[in-house]
């Protein structure tokens, strides 16, 4: 397929200096902040830990900070999903990783789940 170069979309490369890469800042908020949005059900417990499920029960989000299991594996994000159809999956992610990008993989999975 040939397309003209009108017609594919401008690529934007902001500048070295203007990049602001994500860090961790051990804070759920983003994500809790979306599954609260999304209508999920969010327990938390004593232990400030938090689990969440979405509202058809195919996808378990839990924020593990304090779970003594996760924690023995460098684990702080846990995302179970169940599909209609194929093999259940797991993802993992560990202290390091920025809860904005752990909120943007869920809000692709919802956005994917829609279609």
């Amino acid at each position: 397929m040939n397309a003209s170069t009108t017609l594919l979309p401008a690529v934007v490369r902001p500048a070295v200096e203007d990049r602001h890469w994500l860090s961790s800042d051990h804070c759920a908020g983003p994500v809790l902040d979306l599954l609260d949005n999304l209508g999920w059900a969010l327990v938390d417990t004593p232990e400030a830990n938090v689990h969440a499920t979405s509202p058809d029960g195919r996808v378990y989000v839990g924020w593990l900070p304090e779970d003594p299991i996760a924690c023995k594996r460098n684990i702080v994000w846990q995302i179970r999903v169940q599909p209609a159809e194929g093999d259940p999956w797991v993802q993992e992610f560990g202290h390091h990783t920025p809860s904005e990008g752990v909120a943007g993989i869920i809000a692709a999975l919802v956005a994917h789940s829609s279609r």
